[in-house]
């Protein structure tokens, strides 16, 4: 059963998925569709997986759905720096980058803590 109080982490992939939205709108409005929908996916999909791990059916799928997030936030992290590296697109404020960073942080600090707690 999903427990709805304060969750750090939830609230920052939350937060972090409307950063994202707003950078791919930003990427659609100069007709950068691809890269636009590829960020969109990847960039909204870290906390989807989260918040779905809220309700996991057990310890090992709650460890499953935060890796695949882990995952999402790794791929995240090369769409950005594309978008950084090429002079064809925008450069993403360093915040997306900052708060991706404290989120992969956070999100493999859990996993590790949960996969102690399997024993």
């Amino acid at each position: 059963m999903r427990d709805d109080k304060e969750n750090l982490i939830v609230n920052k992939t939350f937060d972090f998925a409307l950063e994202t939205i707003d950078f791919t709108e930003k990427l659609r409005s100069l007709h950068k569709y691809e890269m636009s929908s590829q960020l969109f996916r990847s960039g909204t999909s870290i906390g989807a997986n989260i918040w779905e791990a809220q309700n996991a059916e057990s310890n090992a799928d709650f460890i499953h759905k935060f890796k695949i997030a882990a995952k999402e936030a790794d791929e995240t992290n090369y769409w950005l720096r594309l978008c950084k590296a090429s002079p064809h697109y925008p450069d993403p404020k360093a915040e997306l980058f900052s708060e991706l960073q404290s989120i992969s942080r956070i999100t493999s600090k859990i996993i590790s803590s949960s996969k102690k707690q399997r024993g």
